[in-house]
C-alpha cells in the first residue's frame, strides 16, 4: 500500500514538472482544438466514445481483517496494446480503487446505506486528465453486505450527464450485474453529443422490454461539470470572493468536508469561477487517506480532504494554505490579505451580483443558477484582461507574440493594473495567451 500510494502521489504532481515540456511537445490527440485556456480542461468534443472504462470496485477482507478496495469488474478488456498504452492502463487502474474508496479501508457490513454521487479526477504526467464518475452503493439481497462502487473514466466533462448515466446502472444492479453489460456497450457505440443536442440508447430490461433512454448535453458546454448551488449553499458570496482571489493567484487551498460529494461538487464549481481560464496544477477534488501528504507539496494545489483527517492535515509541515471548511461554511487558516486581492469596486460588483442571486426567488434551475454565477465572474475578467487581443504582435508567418508591457499599460485604474501585473505572471494567463498566440482567429465564444 505505501508503494502504490508514493506511486499515485508522484503520479499527480509530475504533471506539474512536466509543464514546460507539455508545452512544448503538446499531444494534439488528447488536446481539445478551438479556444485559448481550455487546453488542460476536460471539456473534448463531441462525437468521441462517452468513456473508456466502466469498472467495479469492491471491498476485500485482508489478513489483518480490514478491507481494500479491489476491481471486480472491468469493462471492456483491452488487448493488443501497445507497450506503452499498456503501461498507462495499469497506473489507471491501480489508482481506481483508492479514489473510490478514498475514507480508508475501516469498513464493516451493514444492512442499510445510502447511495451516493461523486467525482475525481486523475492528472496524467503529461497534464491530461481523466474524471471518474462513481455511484457508491449496496447491493440488493439480505443480511449485511459491503458497499460496492460503480466508477466510469472518461475524458469527458460532464457531471449531470454521468450522473444519468450512473441512475441507470444502480437501476439494473438491483436487477443483475448482467443487465448493465448491454446497456454500457450500447452506449459506448454512441458518439457523445454535442452541447444542446441529445443520443437515444435502446437498452431491454427483463420483464420491462426495451427502454430508450435519452441523453441530453447542457447546451453551455463550459457549465456542463459544473453546479454552483452547491457552493453557494454552503459559503457565503463574501468567502467565496476570498476563496477566487486565492484561486486567481494560484495559491493552495484545500477544502474540508465529510461527504465525497459535497467535496467533488464544490471544488469543480470553484475551478470553474476560473472560467475562460483553466487550473492546471495538482487537483485532487478527493484525496485518499494514504495522500494526505499532499498538502505538504510547496506548488499550487487544489485539494478536497474528508474533515475526519483535519487534525492530520494541520500537523503537516504545509506552506502557507487557504483551509475552507464547507461543513461550518467558514475558512479555517488564511494568509490574511484575500481581502485586498481583487481590485475593490470590481469586487463589490460581484458581491452585488452573488447576493442578489441569493434574495433571487425567481431563479430555480441549476441551468440558470450557473449562468448568474458564471456571468459574474467572465465578467470580472472581461473588464480586466479582455483587451488582450490588441496587444498581440502578428509576424508574417502568422505566429503572434504578446505585448505584456503594453497590455498592462492600456489599463487606466492603478487598482486594476495593480492586481493585473500579478495576474500576467500566473500559469492560467500563460497558458491562456499562448494559445492565443496560435490563432488570430477572434475568440468571441470566451467573452
Amino acid at each position: 500500500v505505501l508503494v502504490l500510494c508514493f506511486f499515485l502521489f508522484f503520479f499527480f504532481l509530475a504533471a506539474e514538472g512536466k509543464e514546460d515540456e507539455r508545452r512544448k511537445e503538446n499531444n494534439p490527440s488528447r488536446v481539445p482544438q478551438g479556444k485559448p485556456g481550455e487546453r488542460s480542461s476536460v471539456f473534448y468534443s463531441a462525437g468521441q466514445f462517452f468513456f473508456e472504462y466502466l469498472v467495479v470496485v469492491s471491498l476485500k477482507k485482508v489478513t489483518d481483517g480490514r478491507y481494500e478496495p479491489k476491481i471486480t469488474y472491468q469493462f471492456p478488456k483491452r488487448e493488443n496494446l501497445l507497450k506503452g498504452q499498456k503501461e498507462e492502463e495499469e497506473r489507471l487502474l491501480k489508482a481506481i480503487p483508492l479514489f473510490c474508496f478514498p475514507d480508508g479501508n475501516n469498513w464493516a457490513p451493514v444492512t442499510e446505506f445510502t447511495s451516493e454521487t461523486f467525482s475525481f479526477v486523475l492528472t496524467n504526467v503529461d497534464g491530461s486528465r481523466k474524471i471518474g464518475y462513481c455511484r457508491r452503493l449496496l447491493p440488493s439481497g439480505r443480511g449485511v453486505r459491503l458497499p460496492e462502487v460503480f466508477c466510469i473514466v472518461s475524458c469527458l466533462g460532464c457531471f449531470g450527464l454521468f450522473s444519468k448515466i450512473l441512475d441507470e446502472v444502480e437501476k439494473r444492479r438491483q436487477i443483475s450485474t448482467a443487465v448493465i453489460y448491454p446497456f454500457m456497450q450500447g452506449l459506448r457505440e454512441s458518439p457523445f453529443p454535442a452541447p444542446g443536442k441529445s443520443v437515444t440508447i435502446k437498452s431491454f430490461i427483463p420483464e420491462s422490454g426495451t427502454e430508450l433512454i435519452e441523453l441530453t448535453r447542457p447546451v453551455d458546454a463550459h457549465l456542463e461539470h459544473v453546479e454552483f448551488q452547491a457552493l453557494l449553499q454552503r459559503l457565503s458570496p463574501h468567502l467565496i470572493l476570498h476563496i477566487f482571489a486565492s484561486a486567481v493567484l494560484e495559491r493552495r487551498l484545500i477544502f474540508l468536508a465529510e461527504e465525497l460529494s459535497v467535496l467533488s461538487q464544490c471544488i469543480h464549481a470553484v475551478a470553474a469561477l476560473l472560467y475562460p481560464f483553466t487550473w492546471a496544477h495538482t487537483y485532487i477534488p478527493v484525496v485518499p487517506e494514504c495522500l494526505l501528504d499532499t498538502v505538504c507539496c510547496p506548488t499550487p494545489f487544489m485539494v478536497g480532504i474528508q474533515k475526519r483527517h483535519l487534525e492530520r492535515v494541520l500537523d503537516q509541515p504545509m506552506e502557507e494554505a487557504l483551509i475552507v471548511d464547507l461543513c461550518e461554511g467558514k475558512i479555517l487558516r488564511a494568509v490574511g490579505d484575500e481581502e485586498e486581492i481583487l481590485p475593490i469596486k470590481l469586487q463589490n460588483e460581484m458581491l452585488t451580483s452573488l447576493n442578489r442571486h441569493n434574495n433571487n426567488n425567481n431563479v430555480h434551475t441549476s441551468e440558470q443558477v450557473n449562468a448568474v454565477v458564471s456571468e459574474a465572474f467572465v465578467h470580472f475578467f472581461v473588464r480586466l484582461v479582455g483587451h488582450y487581443s490588441a496587444h498581440i504582435k502578428w509576424s508574417k508567418n502568422g505566429s503572434g507574440t504578446f505585448q505584456e508591457r503594453a497590455f498592462c499599460k492600456a489599463i487606466s485604474s492603478k487598482t486594476n493594473r495593480k492586481f493585473v501585473k500579478k495576474f500576467v505572471k500566473t500559469n492560467l494567463f500563460s497558458l491562456f495567451i499562448e494559445e492565443a498566440e496560435k490563432s488570430r482567429i477572434p475568440q468571441e465564444g470566451k467573452w
